[in-house]
């Protein structure tokens, strides 16, 4: 067995290839190209590889499982934790990445099947069209303030209010409406295709059964969280999500603090979003009792934190147990 250490970068990569005592075997910089990779690895036989959790990293994860290689994905944060250095090259990067591969030292990053990186993708892209149509809702209510305008209506956004700020023959707003409709257009096909999709997976339509998760909600959650079997504990998954609370300890002094809010940032959002919709439309379940408990002595973020977390071990134990929500 050999190991390898790569530094990944999107034009050129450095690879380090060495034996289980750290004899050096082979090493190049090459092109972050999967031709080069592929001659860069041939003939090397069996090779463990591994590589920081880059941007770009199912591109070359998934080169590399082509050529059969154990893949190892390193986590960014935890990795320059253990081999920190002074002077840091690619080179250096490479060969350290591979020395910690073969003490077996690498803190690694969950790598989810391509089914369920595909979920994430969609997912994600829903998020950000999401985000892209309120910036556009935002701008065209700013210029509606610029100008003393208000429409008549309970909501622009609707076929009676976009046909209305057309007549106002303002260019800028005509443009800004243009674009609030294609992504509007975007967003609904890519809802369409979640929805379809969510009714593939047992765990969406066990989400679903929650009062206030939607197919959007749910496949969001199930994406990001994967195979929940990786998480032993429901405090696993608390620090995945992180809704846990930073600690600073020194002798016999102990303090906590707020959230960490490490891992995944998008099950955080939908977990607190959610909540709100669980909250309103189930006002009897313990998740809103315990909020409402809690809202008593406590600010309502910090409330509302402690129910979302209360929310996601529901979620954890109805996908261990594969059960329906209790209330």
């Amino acid at each position: 067995m050999l190991y390898s250490g790569i530094d990944i970068h999107p034009k050129v990569s450095y690879c380090v290839v060495g034996t289980a005592n750290g004899e050096i075997v082979k090493e190049e910089k090459i092109k972050s190209d999967k031709n080069k990779i592929e001659e860069f690895y041939s003939g090397l036989g069996k090779v463990k590889v591994v590589f920081e959790a880059t941007t770009n990293y199912e591109y070359f994860f998934e080169v590399f499982e082509a050529l059969g290689c154990e893949v190892v994905l390193a986590h960014p944060f935890k990795t320059r934790a253990i081999a920190a250095a002074r002077i840091k090259t690619d080179k250096i990067s490479a060969r350290i990445l591979m020395d910690l591969l073969r003490a077996d030292l690498i803190p690694a990053s969950y790598v989810p099947q391509k089914d369920i990186r595909d979920l994430r993708k969609l997912t994600r892209h829903r998020i950000f069209l999401g985000r892209y149509r309120t910036q556009m809702k935002n701008r065209i209510h700013a210029e509606l303030i610029k100008k003393a305008l208000r429409y008549p209506g309970p909501d622009v956004f609707t076929l009676k209010g976009i046909k209305w700020l057309k007549q106002l023959n303002m260019p800028l707003i005509d443009s800004y409406v243009s674009i609030f409709k294609s992504i509007d257009k975007e967003l609904k096909l890519a809802e369409n295709k979640i929805k379809i999709s969510g009714k593939n997976y047992p765990q969406v339509r066990l989400l679903v059964t929650i009062p206030g998760i939607s197919w959007y909600s749910a496949m969001i959650i199930y994406s990001e969280i994967g195979d929940i079997t990786r998480f032993p504990s429901e405090q696993q998954l608390f620090s995945y999500a992180g809704l846990v609370p930073t600690v600073h300890q020194s002798g016999d002094n102990c303090y906590y603090g707020s959230i960490t809010k490490q891992g995944t940032k998008n099950l955080r959002w939908i977990l607190a979003e959610t909540l709100l919709v669980h909250i309103q439309c189930c006002p009897d379940s313990k998740i809103t009792q315990f909020f409402y408990r809690l809202k008593k002595h406590k600010p309502t973020n910090v409330a509302r934190i402690a129910a979302a977390k209360k929310l996601l071990q529901v979620i954890y134990h109805m996908l261990k147990n594969e059960t329906v929500f209790q209330n």
